[in-house]
Order: structure tokens, then sequence, then C-alpha cells
């Protein structure tokens, strides 16, 4: 099922729209996840999708079809919470069977369709259970298999593993994955965890404050963020940045320190100002740790070790540039003390966002300049169609 919504919002009596202007589209069998912070409408889109909420404004298209008015009992929808709100007096197989019960599907039907279901989800164990009886990560299963046994069109999640410790949680979403992509049915996920959409998703859209920021593919959004938000929402730990401003002769000041560095070009440079102010901003991996004094070039951020904290197979090395505190991943070799003097030295993969407007003015080399576009892969322009 082909999923579009054409300028949607959603407003509430006298309050902002929780909403705004939404437009995009998701491929039939595609896995889609709606990704943002708390309050900022994903929710909200996902129950207008559902038929809860009507929409104040725009359309809404099941596979070309206008679904505004339509119940959501007909809209061919699975539907699974973070709660997963079984039936606690039903054994497994009822809480499964139960939809297809008020459907009027015939007894035998019924039963083989449930243990199905309950097959797909690993449960065919577990049918005589109640729902005290299980673990909350097959309480979800279970829950899973209710949507899917109704063979919706749409199967929708809203923050269905956001209940779940670390481990249920990586395991849930493999599960997920690979019952999606049996299936084929068309998914849109909403969640505030970047880490689950990342991990599940075909394409993530990003929203903030009832508005679409980004839509994309998990590494288009990672590598080639469309405004600050978007950078600094994804990534753990999360981008740094610097405070600085632009200089006629194509250096950049460093706010805290006075220093000033080239800018190797890239697109919408040209159009900047003298004194224009922005954020220099890079991930923790993208640029170079250097220690030995003797190699500190003119180019170089000088820097003091804050702490440095060890994660495993690296250490996260917590480094103070005047007032500002970064974070920069070093090798298990390397040999840093607090205090110690060190440079880092800026790879061709950093990133200058316009500090009003939030725009990212460059791109990293790998990562390519977003085309702005309706139907385009990367589009960010908000208020544009964008086609997943």
């Amino acid at each position: 099922m082909r999923i579009e919504l054409q300028h949607v919002s959603k407003r509430y009596e006298a309050e902002a729209p929780s909403v705004k202007d939404l437009s995009l589209s998701v491929q039939d069998g595609e896995l889609m996840t709606i990704l943002g912070p708390s309050g900022c409408g994903k929710s909200t889109t996902l129950l207008m999708i559902a038929g809860i909420f009507p929409p104040t404004q725009g359309d809404i298209l099941f596979d070309g079809h206008r679904v505004n008015n339509v119940l959501p009992k007909d809209r061919r929808i699975g539907m699974v919470f973070q709660n997963s709100a079984l039936y606690p007096n039903m054994n497994v197989l009822k809480n499964i069977e139960f939809p297809l019960k008020n459907m009027g599907v015939a007894r035998r039907e019924r039963m083989q369709r449930s243990e199905e279901a309950a097959r797909m989800v690993q449960m065919s164990d577990y049918l005589r259970r109640k729902p005290g009886q299980l673990s909350g990560g097959q309480r979800q299963r279970v829950a899973i298999a209710r949507a899917v046994v109704k063979r919706p069109g749409l199967l929708l999640l809203d923050e269905p593993l956001s209940s779940l410790d670390a481990n249920l949680r990586g395991n849930m979403r493999e599960e997920i994955r690979r019952l999606q992509k049996e299936l084929g049915i068309t998914t849109i996920m909403v969640t505030h965890d970047q880490e689950e959409a990342l991990s599940m998703s075909d394409k993530i859209a990003v929203m903030n404050a009832g508005e679409l920021q980004q839509i994309g593919t998990p590494l288009q959004l990672y590598n080639a963020p469309a405004n600050w938000f978007v950078a600094n929402f994804l990534g753990m730990p999360a981008m740094n940045e610097l405070m600085c401003s632009w200089s006629a002769d194509g250096c950049l000041q460093i706010a805290d320190t006075g220093q000033t560095i080239p800018v190797n070009g890239g697109s919408g440079l040209s159009a900047l100002h003298q004194g224009q102010q922005m954020r220099l901003a890079f991930r923790p991996h993208q640029v170079s740790l250097i220690t030995a004094t003797g190699q500190f070039r003119e180019t170089d951020l000088r820097g003091r070790v804050a702490s440095v904290e060890f994660t495993g197979r690296e250490r996260l090395v917590h480094i103070r540039i005047g007032d500002t505190a970064i974070k920069v991943y070093a090798d298990m070799a390397e040999s840093l003390d607090e205090h110690q003097e060190i440079a880092i030295r800026l790879d061709a993969d950093y990133y200058l966002f316009d500090r009003e407007s939030g725009e990212n003015l460059r791109l990293p080399a790998a990562g390519g300049q977003p085309k702005i576009s309706e139907t385009g892969d990367m589009p960010f322009v908000k208020q544009a169609a964008y086609s997943l």
C-alpha cells in the first residue's frame, strides 16, 4: 500500500498547529520512521493516518484514494502501541484471533491464521499462556501478531519498543524488521530513539515543532544533514559545535579563541558575508587528534584535555577549546593526560551551519550536497512534497 500525505495540518482550537503543512509519501513495502523529540507532532501524524484524528486541512491517500472520512476499521491497518494492550483474561491465541472474530471470520480460518501469525513472531509455544505469564518482549510479539493477523495493507507502530529494556529492544528491532521484510507490509513507525530509526528504517522523516525538517535514508541524514537541528539530533555522541564568524578572505574566526582557519569551499559559501555568524561542526570521529606538540599546524584547533572516557574499543576524549567543550575519539594507543595541550585537525568531513537559519552551508566531501527537489531523495526545504 502506498501512503501519501498532501499538505496535512492538525490544529486544536486556538493552539498553534501540532502538525504544519506536512507532505510526504511512502512507497509500497517500505518501512518509514517518523523521528523527533517529544511534542514534535509525530504521534499526531500517525493517528491522522490511522483515522483516529481527522486532519484540520490537507488530504491523506491510500493507494491514490482519499481516506479522510474513512473510519479506522475500514482503512486496512494494523497498529501496535507502546503498551501492548492485550486482554489479560484471554490467552495468547485468543488475543491474536480477537480482531478476526470481530471481522466475522469463520472459526476454522481464525484458528489457522492466528496460529500462523504466532509462528511468525515465534510465539507458537505460548498459545495457552495469558499476558501476565509473559515477558515484556513476548507481550509485544503477541501485539504484533494481533496486528498482522488481519493481513493489513499498512502497519503502524507507535513507539513499540520504548517500554522494553536495552537487550529486549535490540532483539525486537531485529524481529520487527525481519517480519516486515518477510510480509512486505508498508510500515510507518514513530519513535524518538535515533538508534531504532537508524537501524530499522528504509527512510527517516525528521520532525521538529510540527514541521518536517528532512527526509532520506539513514545514511543520507547522518552524513548530509540539511540543518543544525537534524545534525544535532542524529548521532551519539552529539555533533560538536564551535561558534565562529566568516571573514572575507575565506576564513573562519573561532569566537572563543580568535583563531582563523581557512575553509575548503563548498556549495553555498559564495553567498556568505563578512561577519556572518555560523557554527563549525563535526562529529567525534570526523577529526584527527594530534598529541605531539611538534606536529601542530597553524590551522589546527588548540585545546586541553579535560577528561578521558573509556568506551571499550576506543576512548572518548573531552577537550576544552576556550570555553567550549567538545568530544573526540582516540584509539587506545594514544598517550593522554588531563590538562595536556592537544590539537584537533579538521579533515574533509566538517560542516558549517548558519547560526540564525540553521541551514547547512557546507557538506562533507563524501556526503555531497543535497538537491532541493519536490520529489528527489534528499529534499530539505520545508513545505515541499517529499517522496520516499
